[in-house]
């Protein structure tokens, strides 16, 4: 009973069923973030201080988030996009299977070798929706499809943002006590990795029957006047304009890795359009207005999601939680580890974010996993299972903001049943088993 009228439990439950209800999911935070406070016994004007405070943590990203869309509007007006989706056109010829994997493939790329995260989806992904109209694919498998290429490569592979993901483990499991070296933890981490290829196989085999879409109206993804021309000489028109977009894009990439900066970056490729007339000066407004209409909801969701961890991290409840597990399921191996899962699943639910909830969980399983006897490698794999399990299918999470941000610009692609709960049902699901299957092998 305690574990159930703990305030994070009730929190994240109210943030869950709203959501579920098609309650706005910035509202579903706030209003979520006061019940968890108040409930904790915090002042609701302290419960408003700690959002807004936990708001600012997220700025940076929310500004570039907006930035990116405006980039990818100005991509879009360039007529590049038209190109590559010809040829991507002629690559897949109708082949689902192929479609998919380029999904995968770009999605992989994007978090690895080419590290610019999410950026890629509103530059690419709009661009290629009326093929996959005419193909009927399931845009649920194609946001299942971008959020396995993005999450299965950091959570395996210790290359781009997966470098950081396991550095940021392996720190945090030295600051605990439990020392692991970073170029050891894909050694236990690779097991979640696979529990995401079957979730992935299994999201194929179920929404791989066709589904019908009206055709685009949208400002963004109705062709624009060099789009239209383009599409009729079969996209084969390459101008003096697309040398400049593939200049602007190259800055933007080269940047971002330079300085660590997706705003710097996205800055530098609008100048830099702009100086090669993709974009007129007089037309920038309209590119940033349409910019902020594509990722502005999104940057406000990692607003207000950082808002509500924060809330939830400084009402105090966590350890009262983690004890009052403790107390219920006892010392068996089996059913800590099921139960630590799910206690992350929880949490990064409400966080949306597996990084930033791997020091939470390190500070809260290492001295429970050293008294109950884990090794090291089972509670790599605890730590990492409960932080990625709940990522994945977040309302608030990269790996569901942006197959979103890209598959929503017409309006045909929900939030929420689209993308939060078939990646719930398959890489959760899949996740979650293989996590407590690796915690009991390791």
């Amino acid at each position: 009973m305690e574990i159930i009228t703990n305030p994070i439990i009730v929190a994240v439950t109210v943030m869950m069923v709203l959501c579920l209800i098609k309650v706005n999911v910035i509202f579903s935070l706030v209003i979520s973030s006061m019940v968890g406070g108040l409930l904790s016994g915090i002042e609701l004007s302290d419960v408003m201080n700690f959002f807004a405070e936990g708001m600012v943590g997220n700025a940076e990203t929310a500004l570039s988030y907006v930035l990116l869309g405006a980039v990818a509007v100005a991509i879009e007006r360039s007529g590049l996009a038209t190109i590559a989706s010809s040829k991507l056109s002629g690559l897949i010829k109708g082949s689902k299977i192929k479609m998919v994997l380029l999904l995968i493939i770009m999605a992989a790329l994007s978090q690895t070798f080419i590290p610019i995260h999410i950026a890629f989806i509103p530059m690419i992904i709009p661009s290629l929706l009326v093929l996959m109209n005419e193909m009927k694919l399931d845009r649920r498998l194609a946001s299942c499809s971008l959020a396995f290429g993005m999450k299965a490569t950091w959570v395996t592979f210790p290359v781009g943002f997966g470098l950081i993901f396991h550095t940021i483990i392996a720190k945090n499991m030295a600051l605990h006590g439990m020392p692991v070296a970073t170029m050891d933890v894909w050694k236990y981490t690779s097991i979640i990795g696979l529990g995401m290829v079957f979730g992935m196989i299994g999201a194929y085999f179920v929404y791989r029957k066709p589904r019908e879409y009206s055709a685009a109206d949208g400002d963004f993804i109705q062709a624009t006047e060099v789009s239209e021309e383009l599409a009729q000489t079969g996209g084969k028109k390459f101008t003096k304009q697309h040398i400049g977009t593939l200049i602007g894009i190259i800055a933007i990439v080269v940047l971002q890795l330079t300085f660590d900066s997706m705003v710097i970056g996205a800055m530098t490729g609008l100048l830099l359009f702009m100086f090669f007339g993709v974009v007129k000066w007089k037309d920038m407004n309209d590119v940033v207005d349409k910019g902020v209409g594509i990722m502005g909801f999104m940057a406000f969701v990692m607003l207000t999601a950082a808002g509500f961890s924060n809330v939830l991290t400084k009402s105090g409840n966590v350890d009262a939680l983690v004890n009052a597990t403790i107390n219920v399921i006892g010392t068996n191996h089996l059913a800590i580890a099921i139960a630590m899962i799910l206690l992350g699943l929880v949490l990064t639910i409400g966080t949306g974010s597996s990084f930033g909830t791997v020091p939470i969980l390190a500070a809260l399983y290492i001295p429970f996993a050293q008294r109950v006897g884990f090794d090291v490698g089972a509670t790599v794999v605890l730590i990492a299972g409960a932080a990625t399990i709940g990522d994945a299918g977040s309302p608030a999470s990269d790996s569901t903001l942006g197959p979103t941000a890209g598959l929503n610009v017409d309006g045909q692609h929900d939030h929420i049943w689209d993308s939060c709960i078939p990646q719930i049902l398959f890489f959760v699901t899949g996740s979650m088993l293989f996590s407590v299957i690796g915690a009991m092998i390791f």
